[in-house]
C-alpha cells in the first residue's frame, strides 16, 4: 500500500544542511508513516547515505550533476506516496507541517506553504526589502495562490502524471513555476495552507554578505534566463533602472539586503548583454550539440570585448620541431582569409606543408579532403592539421598549440573557440585561466589536428558533403583505443560563419543518420564532460 506522502529532498554536497531539513521532518513522517526520499544531483557521498538511512530514508545518487529540476523527477520516480512534497535541503519544518498539508484543501493539486527567512549571521536590513532568499507569506488563513516555490512545494501524484514531469532545461530560476503554469492552463489550482511552514536557513560562510551577494548574482543571471524562456525579459533600460535604485537604497539606507539586491541585479544585466548558451533541443538527434552556436551583432561585440580581457599565456615552451601537413579546401569567397591563414601558418618555426587548394565542381568538404591528401600524401608527418578556410588563428598558434597537444599527450586535438566565435559545442568555448582541457569529444572544424598514430586508423575519410556526426564518430574511436583527445585553451581562434550558411540543415542531418547507422559515437551528454583541467605547462 503506497504510503499517504512522499518527502523528497534534492539535494548535492550539502550534508550539514541536510541534516537539519531530516531531524526536521522524520518524526512527522513516522507519526504518518509517510517515506523519505533523498536524491544526490552527484556522484554518490556514503556519509550522506547513512545520514539519510539513519532517518529510515532512501537515498538515492545520480552520477553527475543534472540538475534541480532532473533530481526532483527522480525524487518522483523512486517515491510512491500519494501526495509528493517537495522540500529544499536547507529548512527546517514547523511542527504540523506535514499535518497542515494532508489535511488541506484536497481540490487543489498544488500545495505550499509559508517560507520564512532565517539567516543566520549580522546581516544589516532596513526592513523595507526582503531578505535575499526564497520567501513566501500570503497570510494566517489557507488560500488560493498564483505559485508556491520549491523550497516547500507538495504535489499530488495524480496531477504529476496528468501534467508531466518538470522540464529539465530549466534551473535556477522558474523550474518549479514552470510546471504550475502548465498545471494552471490545464484547469488546475495551487493552494496556500497557512500552517505548512518552514523556515529557509542560512548559515556560516552562505550567510556572510560576500556569499548572499554571490548566490543573488547567480539567482538573477538564472531569473533573466527564465524572463526570455517565457518571453517576458524586461529591457535593458528597465534593468539600469533597477540597478540605479538598488544603488540608492545602498545609499540612503545602509543596507546590507540592498547590497544583495544590486547583486541579482548586476546578474540580470550580465545575463542580458552575454547570455549562457541556451539549453540544448530536445528535438535534435544526439549527435549534434542542440544549439545553433550563432552570435548575433551583440554577442559577438560582447565576445570580443571578453577575448580582450581575458589574456592568453605569454610564456611559450619549446617543443621539438615537427612537420605538419595542413590540409583545407580554400572557397573562393574566403580567399583573404585564407591568406591570413597562410601568413600564420608560415610563421611556425615547425616543418609546415600547406595544401589549401579550391574544391572540386560538385565534391563535399570531406571528398575534397581526400582528394588533396592524395595527391600529397600525409607521408612521415608527425601531425596532419585540418583548417576550414572562414577561421581566423591568434598570432604564434601552430607552435603554441603543437607545444600543449603533445605535452598533454593528445591525440586529437582542437583549438577553443574565442568568446566571438560562432561555436555549437559548448565544451569548445574558451576557458579562461584555462591552457587546456582533455575531454571526450574533438570538433572536425573549424581546425582540427591529427596525430600520425590516430591518422593511421582515421584515413581516409568517409565520403561526406558536410560531416555532422562524423566528430561524434571520431571521438568515440579515440575512446575505443584510448587515445586522450582534447581542446587547447591557450590559443582561441574565430569561427566567422555560422554552421549550415553553406548547405541545407535538413540534408546534413539526412546525412548524419545514414552514416552513424551501427556506427557508435557520443552523444552529447558524453561530449559535454571535461575529464581533466590543464592550468600549467606540461613538464
Amino acid at each position: 500500500m503506497a504510503p499517504p506522502a512522499s518527502i523528497v529532498f534534492p539535494t548535492r554536497n550539502r550534508r550539514d544542511y541536510l541534516a537539519v531539513a531530516l531531524a526536521s521532518v522524520a518524526p512527522q513522517a513516522s507519526v504518518h508513516g509517510a517515506e523519505i526520499v533523498v536524491v544526490e544531483d552527484d556522484a554518490e557521498d556514503a556519509p550522506t547515505r547513512a545520514l539519510v538511512e539513519g532517518h529510515g530514508g532512501r537515498y538515492i545518487a545520480l552520477g553527475a550533476p543534472k540538475g534541480i529540476n532532473a533530481a526532483r523527477n527522480a525524487c518522483v520516480a523512486h517515491s510512491s506516496g500519494d501526495l509528493v512534497c517537495f522540500l529544499d535541503d536547507d529548512v527546517e519544518v514547523w511542527p504540523g507541517w506535514l499535518d497542515a498539508l494532508l489535511a488541506a484543501d484536497p481540490r487543489h493539486e498544488a500545495l505550499g506553504g509559508p517560507i520564512r527567512p532565517r539567516i543566520e549571521g549580522n546581516l544589516h536590513a532596513c526592513g523595507r526589502e526582503p531578505l535575499p532568499v526564497t520567501a513566501l507569506d500570503l497570510g494566517p488563513e489557507d488560500r488560493e495562490a498564483e505559485f508556491a516555490w520549491g523550497a516547500n512545494l507538495a504535489l499530488r501524484r495524480s496531477a504529476l502524471e496528468r501534467i508531466g514531469p518538470f522540464d529539465e532545461r530549466l534551473g535556477g530560476a522558474g523550474d518549479e513555476e514552470d510546471w504550475q503554469r502548465r498545471l494552471r492552463a490545464a484547469g488546475g489550482s495551487v493552494g496556500y495552507v497557512a500552517k505548512a511552514g518552514v523556515d529557509h536557513r542560512r548559515v556560516g560562510r552562505d550567510a556572510t554578505l560576500r556569499a548572499l551577494s554571490r548566490a543573488n548574482f547567480y539567482r538573477g543571471r538564472a531569473a533573466r534566463r527564465y524572463d526570455v524562456f517565457k518571453r517576458a525579459d524586461p529591457s535593458l533600460l528597465a534593468e539600469l533602472r533597477t540597478l540605479a535604485g538598488c544603488l540608492v537604497h545602498i545609499v540612503r539606507y545602509r543596507c546590507g539586503v540592498g547590497v544583495t539586491l544590486t547583486a541579482l541585479t548586476l546578474g540580470r544585466l550580465v545575463e542580458a548583454l552575454d547570455p549562457a548558451p541556451a539549453p540544448p533541443s530536445a528535438t535534435d538527434p544526439d549527435y549534434l550539440s542542440g544549439r545553433s552556436g550563432t552570435l548575433g551583432r551583440r554577442g559577438l561585440l560582447v565576445g570580443a570585448l571578453k577575448d580582450i580581457l581575458s589574456t592568453r599565456p605569454r610564456r611559450t615552451k619549446r617543443g621539438p620541431r615537427r612537420r605538419v601537413h595542413v590540409v583545407g579546401v580554400a572557397r573562393p569567397d574566403n580567399l583573404r582569409t585564407v591568406a591570413r591563414l597562410r601568413r600564420e601558418l608560415a610563421r611556425s618555426r615547425h616543418d609546415v606543408a600547406l595544401h589549401l587548394a579550391p574544391p572540386a565542381p560538385g565534391a563535399g568538404k570531406w571528398a575534397n579532403i581526400n582528394a588533396a591528401l592524395a595527391a600529397t600524401p600525409l607521408g612521415d608527418a608527425d601531425w596532419l592539421l585540418l583548417v576550414d578556410d572562414d577561421v581566423i588563428l591568434p598570432r604564434g598558434f601552430l607552435d603554441r598549440f603543437l607545444t600543449l597537444a603533445e605535452g598533454y599527450g593528445f591525440e586529437l586535438a582542437q583549438p577553443a573557440h574565442a568568446f566571438a566565435s560562432h561555436a555549437a559545442w559548448d565544451v569548445t568555448r574558451r576557458r579562461p585561466g584555462v591552457l587546456a582541457r582533455r575531454t571526450r569529444f574533438v570538433e572536425i572544424g573549424p581546425v582540427t589536428a591529427i596525430s600520425a598514430r590516430a591518422a593511421r586508423e582515421l584515413l581516409p575519410f568517409p565520403d561526406l558533403r558536410m560531416g555532422w556526426g562524423l566528430d561524434g564518430r571520431w571521438s568515440a574511436i579515440a575512446a575505443e583505443h584510448g587515445w586522450p583527445i582534447g581542446v587547447i585553451d591557450a590559443t582561441p581562434v574565430r569561427h566567422l560563419k555560422p554552421v549550415a550558411t553553406a548547405y541545407p540543415r535538413d540534408e546534413a542531418i539526412a546525412e548524419a543518420e545514414a552514416f552513424l547507422d551501427g556506427r557508435a559515437y557520443v552523444t552529447r551528454t558524453e561530449a559535454a564532460e571535461t575529464l581533466a583541467e590543464y592550468r600549467r605547462w606540461p613538464a
